[in-house]
């Protein structure tokens, strides 16, 4: 075995998978109805991005009312997070006026849905270093931008979190069948796990007429059992658990110091190293 593959670890998400998938939606609109009876008929999990002060601009892409969204996304299973009272640009206002919109919106949805929200999908992508700085300050762990890497990279930098892919771009199936296709221990040279992270509003499916898009995503993703589904918040927790790992100096043995079990790939063997406990790595 090459030098290289004795020494490097890899993470690899919950039971030793390489892949995993997680979907992000914006606005709160009654099309989210039909989107968690796809995603739940497939066994996939997604993120929704709510504001806190629209509840009265029905208008506006068919918003849900303050009722009917607490009634749909409170025991849907799947996460909500923050996304502006009043979906404005951040980076166009100033600060403090940034800092009570995320405040107000994420004291409003903790209240009502009676957990904590830390997570956030920035309202037209708006964000610069500045708020970035103020929401780690805030205690926010991710937050999302629109700009497609179409890329399953790992995300290094989570208050800058770039999607994959929006579902309405013409790669949307070509990175789809990528995805299915391959497998990062099928590489030599990099062999870190990937995400296909898509985002996208549900109420564009209805005006495109394409529902078929995210059907066939979710179906054929929903299908690979060696793919890991989750919100965007539990992928989030669990890098950031794995990146907490304790190693010792010949690094032969790793401790956990989190709250949370994490599988680590070394010389080819995958490991759980649970919350709280230390491995030894044995050799082949």
């Amino acid at each position: 075995m090459f030098i290289q593959m004795y020494h490097e670890r890899y993470m690899r998400f919950p039971e030793g998978k390489e892949k995993a998938v997680t979907f992000s939606y914006d606005d709160g609109v009654a099309a989210d109805r039909k989107l968690i009876e796809i995603l739940n008929k497939n066994g996939l999990k997604g993120t929704f991005n709510l504001n806190s002060e629209l509840f009265d601009a029905q208008s506006w892409h068919d918003r849900l009312d303050e009722e009917e969204t607490i009634a749909l996304y409170k025991d849907s299973g799947h996460e909500i997070a923050l996304h502006g009272a009043r979906h404005i640009f951040l980076n166009k206002v100033p600060l403090p006026l940034a800092v009570k919109e995320v405040c107000d919106n994420r004291a409003y949805l903790e209240e009502k849905f009676g957990r904590i929200v830390n997570g956030m999908a920035y309202a037209y992508s708006g964000v610069n270093d500045e708020v970035a700085e103020v929401l780690k300050a805030l205690g926010v762990q991710y937050a999302r931008t629109t700009v497609s890497t179409h890329s399953f990279a790992i995300p290094s930098d989570w208050l800058h979190l770039n999607p994959t892919v929006h579902h309405t771009e013409l790669c949307l199936e070509e990175l789809t069948e990528k995805f299915l296709s391959g497998k990062p221990s099928d590489e030599f040279k990099n062999r870190e796990p990937w995400l296909y992270y898509v985002w996208g509003h549900a109420y564009e499916f209805d005006d495109n007429g394409d529902w078929d898009r995210i059907e066939y995503l979710c179906r054929k993703v929903g299908q690979d059992k060696g793919v890991w589904a989750a919100t965007n918040g539990d992928i989030c927790d669990y890098v950031k658990c794995y990146n907490a790992l304790v190693y010792s100096v010949d690094g032969e043995r790793a401790y956990n110091p989190s709250h949370r079990s994490v599988w680590v790939e070394i010389r080819g063997k995958v490991y759980e190293v649970p919350g709280g406990a230390a491995v030894q790595f044995g050799h082949a």
